[in-house]
């Protein structure tokens, strides 16, 4: 496939011209015109190339790419040793953050509702979808659910009125700081990748159980969603490559 033609085709799945976004979606370093074999992974790092490199492809698809707003603008460091090794391999590198957060079927917040068994009723904020849990389940089954499906312990505040948990909102990765503009008084649990230290207050005022299961392990399986919708509608063969992080 045209290198190109990819990238055009997933913003259209991605609905991406609809994104104001701080990182670029779409291809963000240009390489082989023709793509033949694709690495997937949440973020760029040196082993992903390292192992794109080893399985021969000419592209790699992320979720955490090379450039932010507020990515300085100079190529030293890390940086520097990244572009080097994506350009003299002549591999394309395309990134889409927001827009696979966001996607109804494939993004990470869909792909959360899914594995947890959330029905998702509405949003409270464009990235902060909310619903409810097929059956109650106390906080501590929740996290058990959550072990069971991410294959790590989360982070539980625990809710002082102990209550099961019906209602609960959630957003995928750095999401905590969305608890500030929404109404968590109807909330029985909020659920993100990442924890800060006032989160923990927001919490427990809120008499609300709160869940960190990792920004990586929050935002693992929209990636793959995505992969696996290119291979069964194009026949692409991609690879996913899943790079531990505890975070």
């Amino acid at each position: 496939m045209n290198n190109f033609d990819l990238e055009n085709i997933i913003n259209i799945k991605l609905n991406s011209h609809q994104f104001d976004d701080f990182s670029p979606n779409g291809l963000q370093i240009e390489g082989a015109k023709n793509i033949k074999k694709i690495v997937s992974g949440v973020s760029i790092c040196q082993e992903l190339l390292n192992k794109a490199i080893e399985l021969k492809a000419s592209a790699i698809i992320v979720h955490h790419g090379c450039f932010w707003n507020k990515t300085k603008q100079v190529i030293t460091g890390i940086q520097k040793k990244r572009l080097k090794t994506l350009m003299l391999h002549n591999i394309n590198l395309y990134s889409w953050h927001l827009p696979l957060d966001a996607h109804p079927e494939i993004g990470n917040n869909a792909q959360i509702a899914k594995k947890l068994n959330i029905t998702i009723q509405g949003h409270l904020l464009p990235y902060v979808p909310w619903g409810t849990l097929k059956n109650n389940l106390s906080g501590k089954e929740l996290s058990d659910e959550i072990i069971k499906h991410y294959n790590r312990v989360p982070f539980h505040e625990r809710s002082e009125k102990n209550c099961n948990i019906s209602k609960l909102a959630w957003c995928s990765g750095k999401g905590q700081g969305f608890m500030k503009d929404i109404n968590l008084s109807k909330l029985d649990a909020f659920l993100t990748g990442e924890i800060s230290e006032e989160t923990i207050y927001m919490a427990r005022e809120n008499n609300l159980h709160f869940y960190a299961i990792g920004h990586y392990a929050s935002e693992r399986d929209g990636i793959i969603a995505l992969g696996d919708w290119l291979t069964k509608k194009y026949n692409l063969n991609i690879t996913f490559v899943d790079i531990n992080n505890p975070i």
